[in-house]
């Protein structure tokens, strides 16, 4: 199955037959078969015509919205009916404070754990690497004496702010990457950052529409207005085993640097990501989520695009009370 991204600025996508076909003025950029394809991402100016939005609905074809810069702005979905009863039994699972937190609480065990195994492939190049590592560790062993929500939350935050003084030690200093700051990203590495888990964010919410789960019903990420809450619950494992992964790696062999950044005097938006950078992070998402690993519900190896898939279906087991407890994608 193929991802589709249209990145030409007011490109138009329209119907042609069963398949798409994407112009830009007078000039046929390339089209798009209907065979095969899982996902189109739009960013930026580029439109959709209605009536090719109601052949990628009638396909079952997921349509995301994108900002060029990689904010999301929504997405296309068909109608669907069939998952009321499933819905029905994630709302009574929510509503159960005791349910939610044990499940809160494996989501952030793995979070910890993979963000863990990220700083320890670097710890022979960082000196407080042991005590960083040291600090996380004491927070994983903290979540199963959490009581309440927020008493988790405030693990997940305390391990969260090792984590990231850990990670500024991937980065040159004149990258000025202080910590995680994302309203707006204050610098090239935050922006880098954003922009890779709003990738993570529109794949996993993907998969729970096609499971038939609620993406706006959380157990850690709880009710919130306009907040996928399931979404950010599921993609927390695979916050470091993706997108902090290829953002590390574009930095580090120096693919990305800071010539592909424009500072703006525009608040809501002080650094700016150039096309250059904003492709090399596409492509560097895709080839990730086609990595293969191990999964062992997958009995072997699959690429992590089918992992997130895999992830959601144990929740929806989770859900339908077909097993108790959620384990985590870890990584080696």
């Amino acid at each position: 199955m193929s991802v589709v991204y249209v990145r030409e600025q007011r490109a138009v996508i329209r119907k042609n037959g069963e398949q798409l076909r994407v112009t830009a003025g007078n000039e046929e950029l390339f089209t798009i078969p209907m065979v095969n394809l899982e996902q189109l991402v739009v960013m930026g100016n580029a439109q959709l015509t209605t009536p090719a939005a109601v052949l990628l609905m009638r396909t079952g074809i997921d349509v995301v919205f994108l900002s060029m810069y990689g904010k999301y702005r929504g997405r296309l979905t068909a109608m669907e009916s069939h998952f009321a009863e499933l819905r029905q039994m994630q709302l009574r699972l929510c509503d159960d404070e005791m349910d939610s937190l044990a499940l809160a609480t494996q989501i952030v065990t793995g979070k910890i754990i993979n963000q863990r195994v990220v700083l320890q492939r670097r710890a022979q190049e960082d000196p407080h690497a042991a005590q960083t590592l040291d600090g996380m560790m004491h927070m994983l062993h903290s979540l199963e004496h959490a009581t309440t929500l927020d008493q988790l939350r405030g693990y997940e935050g305390k391990a969260a702010a090792f984590y990231f003084d850990g990670i500024r030690t991937f980065f040159d200093p004149e990258w000025q990457f202080a910590g995680r700051d994302y309203y707006p990203p204050p610098d090239p590495a935050n922006a880098m950052l954003s922009f890779a888990y709003t990738m993570v964010l529109k794949d996993v919410e993907a998969k729970i529409q096609l499971v038939g789960l609620d993406p706006y019903l959380g157990f850690f990420h709880t009710l919130g207005y306009n907040r996928p809450g399931l979404a950010l619950d599921l993609m927390e494992e695979f916050r470091p085993s993706i997108a902090d992964i290829v953002v590390l790696n574009l930095v580090t062999s120096g693919t990305v640097t800071l010539d592909h950044f424009e500072w703006t005097n525009d608040p809501e938006r002080p650094v700016r990501m150039s096309k250059d950078a904003v492709d090399l992070l596409v492509q560097a998402y895709e080839g990730r989520l086609a990595d293969h690993i191990y999964h062992p519900l997958a009995n072997g190896q699959t690429d992590y695009r089918r992992a997130i898939e895999l992830q959601v279906r144990q929740m929806a087991r989770i859900v339908r009370g077909e097993a108790l407890d959620y384990e985590p994608l870890l990584m080696q």
